[in-house]
């Protein structure tokens, strides 16, 4: 099943101009409750793009995700993942970067749009200790532009309502989904016996 795209002609036409409101809210820097916002969340999905193609990996940390340097600079510690390094590989190709912040329990998301860089400098990765342990690299994002969503989308979904979470064992768990992708050679239930142990030792 095909369908015709659309031009951007046709698009404006359809959908006119944007309210005053959406323009007069991007800024080039954290303004003081865009600011909140950011120390607020514990959680982000960070995309990029790079010459192997997009990726977008969620980011999430207790207290705050990032660091906040000044109105224009935010720092990511990046911690224990599965070092596939995919967010890294592309930002060193292309530096461009967006991030959009959700709060728990609020409607509100912030989106920031940037450029970056990775760096293992490491006078910064030790200000970054958690635990006693340090990043092996951290991502300094310039933001170019940033702004608050509407709260629309997350009230469509319904995102924060309980009565619509996923009961136990109701999602395919980790061990289950590995090993459906790796004809069994992968996961399993002896995967997802060990799992929450170890993970739960290398967060940081």
């Amino acid at each position: 099943m095909t369908w015709e795209p659309v031009d951007l002609d046709i698009l404006e036409e359809i959908y006119g101009e944007p309210a005053p409101a959406s323009i007069v809210k991007e800024k080039d820097r954290l303004i003081p409750s865009y600011r909140k916002l950011v120390e607020a969340s514990p959680f982000f999905a960070l995309a990029s793009a790079g010459p192997d193609g997009l990726d977008c990996s969620p980011r999430g940390e207790r207290g705050g995700a990032v660091v906040i340097a000044d109105d224009r600079t935010l720092i990511i510690p990046d911690w224990r993942g599965n070092n596939r390094i995919d967010t890294l590989r592309n930002i060193v190709g292309d530096p461009r970067v967006a991030l959009l912040f959700l709060l728990p329990g609020s409607g509100t998301t912030l989106r920031v749009n940037g450029e970056a860089i990775v760096t293992c400098a490491a006078d910064l990765l030790a200000t970054l200790q958690r635990d006693g342990k340090e990043p092996r690299s951290a991502i300094v994002v310039k933001i170019k532009s940033v702004y608050f969503q509407c709260a629309r989308a997350v009230m469509r979904a319904e995102l924060w309502n309980t009565d619509y979470f996923a009961a136990a064992g109701e999602l395919p768990t980790a061990g289950e989904m590995l090993a459906e992708a790796s004809d069994n050679r992968e996961g399993g239930d002896t995967y997802d016996r060990a799992w929450q142990e170890r993970a739960s030792k290398t967060l940081f």
